[in-house]
């Protein structure tokens, strides 16, 4: 099966030629990195192609490496019943730099595209309703990146007295506490309240 996968990417390669920058076969998947600007041409060809038949949009998701120039990818997983396979279509960008959509050759990666937009903040070109889908109205940043805090920015509570949801600054009710997780046994060189007969022991 893996040299079936390998041929068909061979095959992908030469099709499309430079627009493929990589490809490979890993956990009984191929997979195949595409310059930003072909995927739609990528995309098309994979669905068309006598000898792919892609034709199952199964999804679309992001990943996001900050340590990268272009730091995330957009990951699209097709399915083709004909050959019983998946494949796994790769793109990077970068927080500037938007992709096309694949809205035209499958309708379905509309509401895909757009949780891409809200949670990573990843633009699309040429989708008829980009706006957010996960997150509520007036949310800050885009909660899947690795750079958003894992307190948020703001919290939302329903305030009786003035009857509406109201939204506030973060506030932590402890101070960090620091931890040597080297060892499982040692746990904080501070003295915590109720502690003292413990720490005196």
């Amino acid at each position: 099966m893996a040299q079936d996968l390998a041929q068909l990417g061979h095959h992908i390669a030469d099709r499309l030629g430079p627009v493929v920058t990589g490809h490979a076969v890993s956990y009984g998947e191929l997979t195949i990195v595409v310059e930003r600007a072909a995927i739609v041409e990528a995309i098309t060809f994979l669905r068309d192609d006598p000898a792919c038949r892609f034709i199952c949009f199964i999804d679309l998701c992001g990943a996001d490496y900050p340590g990268r120039e272009r730091r995330f990818d957009v990951v699209y997983h097709l399915l083709s019943p004909h050959l019983n396979q998946r494949i796994r279509i790769k793109v990077e960008t970068d927080e500037v730099s938007p992709v096309p959509s694949i809205i035209g050759v499958f309708p379905a990666a509309d509401w895909y595209e757009r949780e891409a937009y809200d949670l990573y903040g990843i633009l699309f070109t040429g989708h008829p309703d980009l706006r957010r889908i996960l997150t509520d109205y007036g949310f800050e940043g885009h909660p899947l990146r690795k750079d958003f805090p894992m307190t948020g920015f703001v919290e939302v509570r329903y305030d009786d007295t003035e009857g509406r949801v109201v939204y506030e600054p973060v506030k932590l009710q402890q101070e960090f506490r620091s931890f040597d997780f080297l060892s499982p046994w040692e746990g904080t060189d501070y003295v915590l309240p109720g502690d003292e007969k413990a720490k005196a022991g």
